[in-house]
């Protein structure tokens, strides 16, 4: 039995830090693919090629969590439009095995979060504005959207709580 979490939203929603602790709670055999880590260490690109090389890249290792690992968390901004054969390939892997969540925040509270990050000097609110998406729902999985009210200890909780509820078994 395998799951997947994925985890979507604007630039410095909060999506990285809850996956990284979501890794941390369900232990070993945790595979979590950060689509910036991917895109911009592993791959070396941006931009419109940044969505060409990673959405293969993302779909193998989809794949290859679904196979191999008990957790695999995706998480990025992951435009619906750019990003929906990747989407395809997860409801076709893990089904009902699938957990989605998505961060609705208004854009001030995007940039209030980047302010507290360790790279808010990489980029700013220009940048973040470029990249912004409102309401960028999933149209083949149905989310469920986590607020600005929603800290990272309580997105963390509802999650572990979501999975427990139909997998009791999987947290260590």
């Amino acid at each position: 039995m395998a799951i997947l979490i994925l985890l979507r939203g604007n630039s410095g929603s909060g999506k990285t830090t809850v996956a990284n602790a979501l890794q941390w709670k369900f232990g070993p055999n945790t595979l979590l693919l950060s689509h910036d880590r991917i895109r911009m260490d592993m791959l070396h690109v941006w931009g419109r090629e940044g969505v060409e090389k990673s959405l293969p890249l993302m779909t193998s290792l989809l794949q290859y969590g679904r196979e191999h690992c008990a957790v695999t968390i995706m998480e990025g901004i992951l435009h619906a439009a750019d990003y929906a054969p990747l989407f395809d390939a997860a409801v076709a892997a893990f089904g009902a095995d699938l957990f989605a969540y998505y961060y609705d925040l208004p854009f001030e509270e995007t940039l209030r979060r980047h302010a507290t990050k360790p790279n808010r000097r990489d980029f700013g609110e220009p940048e973040m504005r470029r990249w912004w998406r409102e309401k960028d729902f999933l149209p083949q999985i149905s989310e469920t959207v986590l607020t600005q009210t929603v800290g990272i200890d309580e997105a963390v909780s509802r999650i572990l709580h979501d999975v427990q509820s139909k997998h009791p078994n999987l947290l260590p």
